[in-house]
């Protein structure tokens, strides 16, 4: 979850702005390491093309990213695209920097809030940090995700790397950094991602 960026992919002008969806993550949603139009986010909005869906999907992600800089940047996506729903995949690069929980905790609030506040359903995709930061740390940090979203009423995927980090061949699942998944662990994060977000799109 280091360097490089993501640009702002912006829908088509004439997107019906009542059926946006903007994902608000780091390098995990940016494609880091990969081809571009291989990383999951690409793949949703090709699943919806393809089903003919009215709803459309803004990349906000970039690489390397914090919750504190995804809440200091989410009030100018909100008010540039208006989404109907936010998906936020943030926080690991919180832990890998020594960010508190509490402050991360902090920062996810505010920004359910300020989605919400903007009419926006939310979306939490949950990570799980290395077992080297301890099984204690671990399990608070995955629950910290699941307080979160119970706090605030919003769809929660309780780890987005399920099916991949947690299989026996993981390690064929990831670049050599052991961080970011390869190209085809991006289909099942969608799968992942998809539980949740699917009955958002039909209420």
């Amino acid at each position: 979850m280091t360097a490089l960026s993501c640009g702002f992919a912006a829908a088509p002008a004439s997107a019906d702005a009542s059926h946006e969806i903007v994902v608000v993550g780091d390098s995990v949603s940016a494609e880091y390491g990969l081809a571009r139009g291989s990383g999951w986010v690409a793949l949703l909005s090709q699943r919806l093309a393809a089903a003919k869906s009215p709803w459309t999907v803004d990349n906000a992600s970039i690489s390397g990213d914090t919750t504190a800089g995804g809440l200091a940047r989410l009030p100018a996506v909100l008010k540039q695209r208006h989404p109907k729903i936010v998906v936020i995949e943030l926080g690991g690069n919180d832990a890998l920097r020594g960010t508190t929980m509490s402050e991360t905790r902090k920062n996810l609030d505010a920004m359910i809030t300020l989605a919400t506040s903007a009419g926006a359903r939310v979306v939490i995709a949950g990570m799980m940090v290395p077992p080297n930061f301890g099984r204690k740390y671990q399990a608070e940090f995955a629950q910290m995700y699941s307080d979160v979203a119970a706090a605030h009423h919003a769809a929660l995927v309780p780890f987005i790397f399920a099916g991949i980090a947690d299989r026996p061949d993981a390690d064929d699942w990831f670049q050599a950094d052991r961080i970011h998944p390869i190209a085809k662990a991006h289909p099942i994060i969608l799968d992942n991602v998809w539980a949740q977000l699917k009955p958002l799109l039909k209420s």
